[in-house]
């Protein structure tokens, strides 16, 4: 069975099963869903499945990543990005594009992969 970086528009009982997954393979959770208020989706990342941490830098890294996303929604798909939150063991962005979402989820993966082996 493959590891997936993150789990994305599935069932719940697929959430938690993935939570679980995560838990017994030291692995952040990440799930991307669609919103259907604005069809974009909300990416949350929980670092408590995991012995990880956003260090500071970390955490920097991840809002230039958001930040670059902001941007590219207001001047490509004319709408304003939802909202986010990022503190050292979880993430949320509400509003990244359907265009960017493998991209995003999988950048906070690696970053967190990187910065922790």
């Amino acid at each position: 069975m493959t590891f997936h970086k993150y789990l994305g528009d599935s069932k719940m009982f697929e959430f938690d099963k993935h939570y679980r997954e995560c838990q017994q393979q030291n692995k952040p959770f990440i799930k991307a869903k669609i919103n259907l208020i604005h069809q974009n989706y909300f990416v949350q990342i929980d670092l408590m499945t995991c012995d990880y941490n956003f260090l500071e830098n970390d955490q920097k890294q991840v809002q230039k990543m958001i930040d670059d996303e902001i941007n590219y929604v207001k001047s490509n798909k004319n709408y304003d990005f939802q909202g986010f939150s990022i503190d050292k063991e979880l993430a949320w962005f509400d509003g990244v594009s359907s265009e960017h979402m493998d991209k995003f989820c999988n950048a906070l993966y690696d970053l967190t992969q990187k910065n922790h082996n």
